[in-house]
């Protein structure tokens, strides 16, 4: 009996040593990082990926020198991490990304989507600032890069579309072309209102609106609007400088404004004069006597205590009126003023 027993835990504890080392081995594995000096079939992979990608210019042989680390840190600074030249958990899982699940396509936004309608107007592609949001701007852009160069042309931005950017940008800095970048005049802050400045400047999401004329900014909050926004000021403070601009009284008539949303300036113009709501109810409730003469109705006045009953509107390049669906003149006026004002000055 004492034997079996001896055996038995003897098994047990060989079981036990070697689930042990595999699990170390697997995480010694899974925390291991790619530096200057190593080699084997993982730098290989490496290698291999990064010349996918357009990063790694000689042919892969599994040692990590100075090509290699050169072409870590050129896909480090490109994609915003720390360019240290070392392949860790952060590099790796962003190549495989790239490599294998990432492509920007239609209604997908942020900072890489951000660069490539950055890169494609500095090539002459895409003709209006960039807007961190793919609609249907930057997919017509990108469908002309991709037949200019014999790409398969389907408005999604894949691994060959956004390697071949790059290469033909760094070609052109190298042999210094100049891009249509290098001039600020030429830039449009004229965004059109569907698909880009509706997708940046979301409801809930505050802003300042600069005054050209007086030079005086405040600050608002989108609370409601389809067609353009519907924003009130964010305190009474703001409600009072939006007033002042308007020389003490609310007034209807257009004001060329830019609007800066999250450091992006977007030219654009407003009306003064609250109205559809009342402070004291509370938002979307029905109520009647709503602010300007509009009677009964929803309550469009979320931002409470500003000093302001209702919302006001702003327009933007190619937005449209609630009541008729119709884009009014003479807001398209007033930010084609905007967008001038801002070329001069920005």
């Amino acid at each position: 009996m004492f034997k079996r027993s001896t055996t038995s835990v003897a098994i047990l504890l060989l079981l036990v040593l070697g689930l042990s080392q595999a699990l170390f081995v697997r995480e010694v594995h899974a925390s291991d990082t790619l530096k200057s000096g190593m080699k084997g079939e993982d730098v290989m992979m490496l290698q291999q990926e990064l010349s996918k990608l357009g990063f790694f210019n000689a042919s892969p042989t599994g040692y990590y020198g100075e090509i290699t680390l050169s072409a870590v840190k050129n896909f480090q600074k490109a994609y915003g991490l720390y360019p240290d030249g070392v392949a860790g958990k952060n590099t790796v899982n962003r190549i495989k990304e790239l490599l294998y699940d990432k492509i920007l396509e239609k209604e997908m936004e942020g900072d890489e989507v951000f660069m490539l309608q950055e890169s494609l107007k500095r090539l002459g592609y895409f003709s209006v600032k960039p807007t961190g949001y793919f609609g249907d701007l930057t997919e017509a852009a990108v469908l002309k890069f991709q037949k200019a160069n014999g790409l398969y042309a389907d408005g999604v931005a894949g691994i060959k579309t956004l390697s071949l950017l790059r290469d033909i940008l760094a070609g052109a800095q190298k042999s210094g072309v100049k891009t249509s970048r290098s001039s600020s005049r030429n830039v449009s802050y004229k965004t059109p209102w569907f698909g880009g400045v509706d997708k940046i400047f979301k409801r809930g999401a505050d802003a300042t609106v600069y005054d050209i004329k007086s030079g005086l900014s405040f600050r608002v909050k989108r609370t409601f609007g389809t067609n353009h926004a519907d924003v009130e000021p964010v305190s009474k403070e703001d409600t009072a400088v939006m007033k002042r601009i308007y020389g003490g009284s609310w007034s209807w008539s257009r004001r060329a404004i830019i609007v800066t949303v999250n450091g992006r300036r977007i030219a654009a113009s407003m009306n003064g004069m609250p109205h559809a709501g009342l402070d004291k109810y509370a938002s979307g409730k029905y109520i009647s006597n709503r602010s300007a003469g509009y009677g009964y109705g929803y309550n469009y006045d979320t931002v409470k205590n500003n000093g302001m009953n209702g919302h006001f509107c702003i327009h933007f390049y190619k937005s449209r009126l609630h009541v008729n669906n119709k884009v009014d003149p003479l807001h398209q006026e007033k930010v084609e003023e905007a967008n001038q004002w801002a070329q001069r000055n920005y």
